[in-house]
This record gives C-alpha cells, structure tokens and sequence, in this order.
C-alpha cells in the first residue's frame, strides 16, 4: 500500500477519474482526463504499482526514444494527480489510468485508501459505451449513483444496465461503500464510427461535469473539433447509401423520442457555462 507523505493540504478536493480499455469506448472518457491534465497543469502525486495489477503480456510497456537516442520503458499504470482549477476554490484529483488485469478488489481498495487520506468526499467516473445513437445528435449522457437523492438534485438520468462491467462500475461501488459520494457519467459513442478520438464525447462529458460540479472545465479547441469530426464522418456516411439511410432511421427514432421541453433545458444549461466562465475570465 502507498504511503502518502509530504503532500499539501488539498481544499475540498473532488476525485474525478477514468480508465483506458473496457471502459472507454472512441477514448472519450481517458480523451477528457488527458484533456484536463494538460489544460490545468496537473502535479503527479503518487501512481501504483504495475507489478500489482497489470499483465505485460495483455498490457505490454512501451519504448519511447526521449532525445531520439535514449531508450527509456513506459509500464502502464494508474496515476493520481492535483490541480487548482482556475477560477475553483476547490482542488481536483485526477486519476488516470489503464483498466488492470488482475487483482481488482485489492486494486479498488488501495485507490480508496488513497482518496480517503486526501479527504476527497466527491468523485466523477468517466466511462463511455457504444450506442445507437445518431453522430449528428448531442452526444446523450447517461450515469449512476451511490445514493438515489444525488441522482435527483443532480438532474441525472439514471441508467438502468445490468450485466457484466468494468473497472469503473467496480470502482464507483467500493467508493460508496466507504461512503463517498460517487456519480459515474457515460457518454454513448456511435457504434458505427467507434474508433479513436471521438472529440464530440469528450467534449459532452466535460459540460457535463461542469453542471455538476459548479468547476469552469476549459474547452480548448474541443469544440472546433468535435465540429470537425461530425462533418468527417458526415462525408464518410454521404459515400455510403446504406450507411447514409441508417443513420437517418437513427435521427428519426432519436428525434421521436425527445422531449418538447428537452431544447429548453439544453439553453438554460449553456446559459448557465457562460455566466461561470464569463466570472472566471472576470478573476482573471
């Protein structure tokens, strides 16, 4: 088990996490926590051993030439790290890893440690699953939650899959067992066009999380694009006849089964991230 030692104070810290692998369908999920490490300048704080948890033979290291002419080996791992975002008063832990091969209670049971000893009360797993769901739709967002109360002040529609999961389901249950708030957010990734990157997904979990967590996610070039990837795969669906009837069968049904009051909702959201990042740019 890791020893924490000489870290600084964290304020209200909020975990939010996602894994590489079962979970993480068009890398949507792994995409935004790679996203926010680089844009917030996160701090390593500690990651665990490989040794423990990965099989190199499933999950093999990688070589990387650091100046064109040193090899040096990369293990996969799962790595923690902090951030302030701007414009927060609250610390974010990042946890980025790979899903593990072996061990995984043992695995859950050293990353709760850990969150409990930074004093994280709040965490946010991301996932992302293939759907049916048409590319030219807003990018539908679905999750659970370790208290059914959250799930109503949050808004959140709740999804009601039972069958085998990964890591993050495992997870998100040992968290509420020591009794932390947990939400997991799923973005649905056409099946369709399921290969990496999916910007689109990123993008709509990070918005998301930012009606969550009341925490300005910065967007960077996400939104240019995720509108980039949308008109790609538009081009790719236009050479195919089938493809192209397919996905428009996918917008009636998606259309058909909106809300009226669903728009509504989706300006009185974008409203609301204008008036944040309006404050934040505002302290800065």
């Amino acid at each position: 088990m890791i020893e924490l030692e000489g870290l600084p104070e964290l304020v209200d810290p909020v975990l939010i996490a996602a894994f590489e692998g079962w979970n993480d369908a068009g890398e949507a999920s792994s995409g935004a926590l790679a996203h926010l490490e680089a844009e917030w300048k996160a701090t390593p704080l500690v990651e665990l051993d490989p040794e423990d948890y990965y099989d190199f033979q499933v999950t093999r290291p990688v070589v990387e030439l650091g100046d064109g002419t040193t090899r040096s080996i990369v293990w996969p791992t799962t790595r923690l790290l902090v951030a302030r975002p701007p414009g927060s008063k609250r610390d974010v832990v990042l946890l980025r890893g790979i899903e593990p091969n072996m061990r995984w209670r043992t695995f859950c049971a050293e990353i709760v440690s850990i969150c409990l000893e930074l004093g994280v009360e709040t965490a946010v797993l991301l996932g992302a699953l293939l759907n049916d769901s048409p590319h030219t739709r807003p990018v539908p967002i679905v999750g659970s939650v370790s208290d059914p109360g959250l799930a109503r002040s949050l808004n959140l529609e709740l999804t009601r899959y039972e069958g085998p999961t990964g890591i993050v389901g495992v997870l998100q249950h040992s968290l509420g067992v020591a009794g932390t708030k947990t939400v997991s957010l799923w973005a649905s990734v056409p099946h369709y066009v399921a290969q990496p990157p999916n910007p689109k997904a990123t993008l709509a979990l990070l918005r998301r999380m930012e009606d969550m967590l009341d925490i300005p996610m910065p967007l960077g070039e996400l939104p240019d694009e995720a509108q980039a990837w949308e008109h790609g795969v538009d081009e790719l669906a236009a050479q195919d006849s089938e493809v192209a009837e397919y996905v428009r069968e996918l917008e009636e049904r998606k259309d058909a089964a909106e809300l009226p009051e669903a728009s509504g909702d989706a300006i009185a959201a974008e409203f609301e991230r204008y008036l944040r990042r309006r404050d934040t740019d505002g302290d800065g």
